[in-house]
């Protein structure tokens, strides 16, 4: 029920605001507005005041300005003529039918400025996790190390850090690092990575580093002491000797007490079938194993970081069609050693179909094979099927409740620090809603992404589930959305009025009345004919 409402909610806002630019700007320019409602069908209650009656109808999912004079042929008083909306200038039309999209389009700026406004909770730049081979490593970064600064820029949160990496990477970048209550500077060479999407591409830097320190997961190399006492690839260590281990930072600790014959308590997924889907059902194992000698960390176990073993390889990807299979450990590429999973996806970022060679190691010994990214469908949380250039493989990922908890910061943003990103925000969301809606002219955007109210309802639903903050930033997208909507020139939106004012003012004579007509008819077979796609698709989804 709480969805229901929250769902009116954002529709009745949204509408009523690109109404109210309307409704403003047509009172500005001397139109007379005989109606303004917020809702549809009977009116519940409402008031008159001057010329204009308000009122507040059953329905909350939208509203209307009704002006005088807004209808070819409707018949005014002689003394009243001049304040008709078709008897105004070109200019003024153009301005009052402008300030509807335009509202929805600025109304974003105040919603984001509320949002980023006072104290908020972000993870802190901490880092939990420096895995050797990285650009990170070799700057001589360690986990506990907080970086205050990227060339000079204060960096707060984690997310600020990745931030300041755009453009910056293949030089050597200086930051201010905290270690043990002290500064230094030391600088980072990161690699190039290349983030692509239908809109856009961004280049930033890579030092990969993790905020969270590692859980102790497991990789077994094949007849390792690990594998001879009965560890399995993606076991998951939770006590030695009956002392706690939930992080790798804890295992050096705990294996620094103890020596000799170690018993080991393991959590270990196990595939069960539950409905015709295969899921992964956690069990205890108790193991007993033999200390490495002179060796620290996973390695004592006779075991190593499960970081480069395959957890997961896509059906109808490039990497099964290879044979790289699930427990498979990635070795190289273009013969140079793989450290992490995360310099994979370096690589791989911004290479789209060009080959290269992989070299991974599974259960047949190593292979070394030349392979190509190639296209494979995804389906989103929305079910919306998307098109993605990938090799097909993912490390293994842990559940919400198996992260260790990260330290967190509360940054309090001033209200122009507030406004300058909500300003920034805003276009961009807008250029890329610009560029998506082009995209589904040109098919780089696919018909079956398209939503209707369904879809726009479970949305509702999941963000308001996550706060004020999640359901304002989706009013927000929203609210710019319908307003580049709007702005498109189809009979009926209020593009298409902008373009006749405009024909009107360049040639001295509005577009005969015929020709709106049959306009008028197209333009609403066409929206007809995206209501049905979206509906279409709502149900394929639902």
């Amino acid at each position: 029920m709480a969805s229901i409402g929250f769902f009116a909610l954002l529709l009745g806002v949204l509408v009523t605001v690109h109404e109210l630019g309307h409704f403003l700007v047509a009172k500005a320019c001397g139109v007379k507005v005989l109606k303004f409602s917020f809702g549809f069908g009977p009116k519940l209650l409402g008031f008159t005041k001057g010329e204009t009656e308000y009122q507040i109808a059953l329905l909350p999912l939208g509203g209307y300005v009704k002006m005088a004079g807004d209808v070819p042929g409707e018949e005014l008083a002689p003394e009243e003529a001049h304040r008709g909306f078709l008897a105004q200038a070109p200019w003024k039309r153009m301005l009052i039918v402008l300030a509807g999209p335009v509202f929805n389009l600025a109304f974003p700026v105040l919603i984001y400025f509320f949002v980023f406004l006072g104290p908020h909770e972000a993870i802190s730049t901490r880092l939990g996790n420096v895995p050797a081979g990285t650009p990170a490593a070799a700057a001589g970064l360690r986990p506990g190390d907080k970086i205050l600064a990227v060339e000079g820029e204060k960096v707060r949160t984690f997310e600020e850090m990745a931030e300041a990496f755009i453009g910056r990477f293949e030089r050597p970048i200086p930051l201010t690092v905290e270690r043990d209550g002290k500064q230094f500077i030391t600088n980072v060479t990161p690699l190039k990575y290349v983030e692509s999407t239908p809109f856009e591409t961004i280049e930033r830097g890579r030092m990969m580093v993790e905020a969270t320190s590692p859980v102790p997961i497991v990789g077994v190399p094949p007849g390792s002491p690990a594998e001879k006492a009965g560890l399995k690839t993606f076991d998951r260590i939770l006590s030695i000797n009956g002392m706690p281990v939930p992080d790798e930072a804890t295992l050096y600790q705990v294996l620094a007490k103890v020596e000799g014959t170690l018993e080991v308590t393991v959590q270990r997924p196990r595939p069960t079938e539950v409905g015709g889907t295969t899921v992964q059902i956690p069990e205890l194992v108790k193991l007993q194993l033999e200390e490495q000698p002179d060796k620290e960390g996973l390695a004592a176990l006779g075991a190593e970081p499960k970081d480069l073993y395959v957890a997961v390889v896509l059906p109808g990807s490039a990497a099964e069609a290879a044979g790289i299979r699930p427990g498979d450990r990635l070795v190289a590429f273009n013969g140079e050693p793989l450290t992490t999973f995360h310099m994979l996806d370096v690589k791989l970022s911004g290479l789209e179909r060009k080959p290269f060679e992989l070299t991974w190691r599974g259960a047949g010994g190593e292979r070394r094979e030349k392979l190509a990214q190639a296209p494979l469908k995804q389906v989103d949380e929305h079910n919306n099927a998307t098109e993605e250039i990938m090799l097909g493989v993912r490390s293994w990922l842990l559940t919400r409740g198996e992260v260790p908890p990260q330290e967190r910061v509360t940054v309090n943003l001033r209200w122009d620090e507030a406004l300058k990103r909500s300003a920034h925000i805003v276009p961009d969301i807008t250029g890329k809603t610009v560029m998506a809606i082009g995209g589904l002219f040109t098919q780089d955007v696919p018909l079956s992404s398209v939503g209707g109210p369904i879809m726009m309802y479970q949305m509702t639903a999941r963000y308001s589930e996550q706060g004020w903050d999640a359901f304002l930033q989706l009013m927000a997208v929203i609210s710019i959305n319908l307003g580049v909507m709007n702005l498109l020139p189809i009979p009926i939106l209020d593009g298409f009025h902008l373009v006749a004012a405009g024909w009107e003012s360049v040639r001295r004579r509005p577009i005969p009345v015929r020709v709106r007509e049959v306009a008028n008819v197209i333009g609403l077979a066409m929206l007809v004919a995206l209501m049905l796609v979206a509906m279409f698709n709502d149900i394929l989804r639902f």
